[in-house]
């Protein structure tokens, strides 16, 4: 397998990566590639090389490998940039030797994970770089495409980024409509408290100040700042004073990254770097 430029980014395991990429494949070949069936003979072997069209940081590579692999089982694999890395335009990022039939074959669904992994790879680096010289963290959120989390937060983390919650199960995040239910702030987070090990977190989304202060007065460990202005980004700093760690959610971009980043929270969630990322036109030459 691939190793990554970011150490940190821990690739998830192959035996979870497979099933993923052999979906894929299974949608795309169907009965069989019959237009490479009556072209390319059976014997003919080919070396081709994995080339970005612009600029940008890669994501993918393992699943790109693992899909020519499964067709190919002895096709030769060899990463020039690691997942992780910032590739030029027209750089090789992988080189692939084997039988010409079934390198057409896992091309496009090789090409569509490293495409779009890379997209979120390279999203998720734009804002880790606009903020540099802060505290904050980038972090993404579960606006995932259905079925592709795992691979999509592993680009995150490829890009720079941090995870937040993988799914319903490894944390309580207490939302405006839990505690509507609940009745009130204090009752939601008595019912977390008593039904929660002391290993999953719990997290209070506030949208205004007062919400803020009640959160803090219950003692919870992290609290989400949804879609608050920056100079209320500011006083929440001040109001916690390292009493909570403090997440801004809402209206992240670009633009706005790093004036959020300089109100002094801790985390900076964004959506839009897995659910709106562009493409990264990554293309396979032979």
């Amino acid at each position: 397998m691939t190793t990554l430029a970011l150490p940190f980014a821990r690739p998830p395991e192959a035996v979870l990566i497979e099933p993923f990429v052999r979906r894929a494949l299974e949608e795309d070949v169907g009965a069989g590639d019959i237009t490479s069936a009556l072209i390319v003979p059976p014997d003919k072997t080919v070396s081709a090389r994995l080339v970005p069209r612009k600029h940008g940081t890669i994501a993918g590579l393992i699943a790109a490998e693992c899909a020519f692999r499964l067709i190919a089982a002895d096709a030769a694999f060899r990463c020039g940039l690691p997942d992780g890395s910032v590739a030029s335009e027209g750089s090789v990022i992988a080189t692939i030797e084997g039988p010409a039939r079934a390198i057409l074959i896992a091309e496009r669904v090789a090409l569509n994970f490293v495409g779009h992994l890379s997209g979120i790879a390279t999203a998720t680096s734009a804002l880790v770089d606009t903020v540099k010289g802060t505290k904050a963290r980038i972090v993404d959120t579960r606006k995932t495409t259905p079925g592709l989390r795992l691979l999509e937060k592993y680009a995150v983390r490829c890009g720079g980024g941090f995870n937040h919650r993988f799914g319903l199960h490894d944390a309580v995040l207490i939302k405006d409509n839990h505690i509507a239910v609940a009745g009130s702030l204090a009752e939601a987070v008595c019912r977390a408290r008593a039904g929660t090990a002391h290993m999953p977190k719990i997290e209070v989304e506030a949208d205004t100040l007062v919400q803020l202060e009640e959160a803090l007065s219950l003692g919870v460990y992290t609290i989400l700042l949804d879609n608050m202005r920056l100079e209320d980004l500011r006083r929440a700093v001040g109001m916690a004073n390292g009493r909570a760690v403090l997440e801004a959610s809402g209206n992240v971009t670009l633009a706005t990254v790093r004036a959020i980043a300089e109100t002094g929270v801790d985390y900076i969630s964004s959506g839009a770097i897995t659910h709106s990322a562009p493409n990264l036109d990554v293309a396979l030459d032979f």
